[in-house]
């Protein structure tokens, strides 16, 4: 069952390295996303850690990670982008039966939601906003969980607040959860944790944490969210934070749930992505 793990990790980083040809359209749209942007891979390192094992009438069933690590070069200019695949096999008599990647999750809505975010305060709440510790916490903690904060099994928009408020994001609107955007004693409000309520309330907000939507991405700075909608029915499943810039400009970024850092803000690799795909940009405003 090793030896069947490890030929599988060098087949991916193979594939991804580009030295054979893949039948994954992940594995596909990856590359042809680099190749649009004049990127390579240059070099491809992975590990495989194996997470749960059970087994039922003969069938070994394994839930495990690969943990990537891809030095792309962009003209003269290199980078790393590193990502955490998670997968599922199960094995018959250390023979492969199934592989797949295990679906992307996303946050349920709430069972009800008001406007409250929508709802202003007797003062404005002036703030600073430091970027670069919003980006510092979003690099320390992209593969791992603050013991501070709840961690959740979709954990995108909990990882992005908590970057938010690192970088000196105020909370408001405690303890009604459908109001403001906070996390106090163990609990919190729909935006912090919920994707399209978080899209929702940047959208909204004109004290406390605030933001202004864009449509150009090369307007967007270090410390800035995007949005998804994968399907593009109008509910947003995912939020990143801008992390880096490419060679051109361009926002890399990192997320929880499916952990990834420095990736190219467009997601054309994720097995998420449809042709559907819509977008929303903020670039967060503050007092300074």
């Amino acid at each position: 069952m090793r030896d069947c793990l490890e030929n599988k990790l060098e087949e991916r980083v193979e594939e991804y390295a580009g030295r054979k040809k893949s039948r994954d359209d992940k594995v596909n749209r990856k590359l042809q996303s680099l190749a649009n942007r004049k990127c390579e891979i240059v070099k491809v390192d992975a590990v495989g850690q194996v997470l749960e094992k059970r087994t039922e009438k003969e069938i070994d069933q394994l839930l495990y990670h690969f943990h990537f690590k891809y030095v792309i070069k962009q003209g003269s200019f290199f980078y790393m982008e590193e990502e955490v695949e998670k997968r599922k096999a199960a094995f018959y008599k250390n023979h492969i039966i199934e592989d797949d990647e295990v679906p992307v999750e996303f946050e349920a809505e709430p069972l009800k939601m008001d406007e409250g975010w929508k709802r202003e305060e007797n003062e404005p709440i002036r703030y600073d906003y430091d970027r670069l510790e919003a980006v510092r916490y979003a690099e320390r903690w992209w593969n791992d969980y603050n013991p501070a904060y709840i961690k959740f099994e979709v954990d995108c928009t909990n990882y992005v607040s908590q970057c938010l408020h690192a970088g000196g994001a105020p909370m408001r609107g405690y303890p009604n959860r459908s109001n403001g955007w906070w996390y106090r004693n163990r609990n919190w409000s729909f935006s912090w944790s919920v994707a399209n309520a978080l899209k929702a309330y940047l959208q909204h907000s004109k004290t406390g944490l605030r933001a202004k939507e864009v449509d150009d991405p090369l307007e967007l700075q270090l410390g800035d969210v995007i949005c998804y909608d994968f399907q593009g029915d109008g509910r947003f499943d995912h939020n990143t934070i801008v992390t880096g810039k490419d060679a051109n400009g361009m926002p890399l970024v990192n997320a929880h749930t499916y952990n990834t850092r420095m990736r190219y803000w467009a997601y054309e690799d994720s097995s998420a992505y449809t042709p559907n795909i819509q977008y929303k940009m903020f670039t967060i405003v503050d007092n300074s």
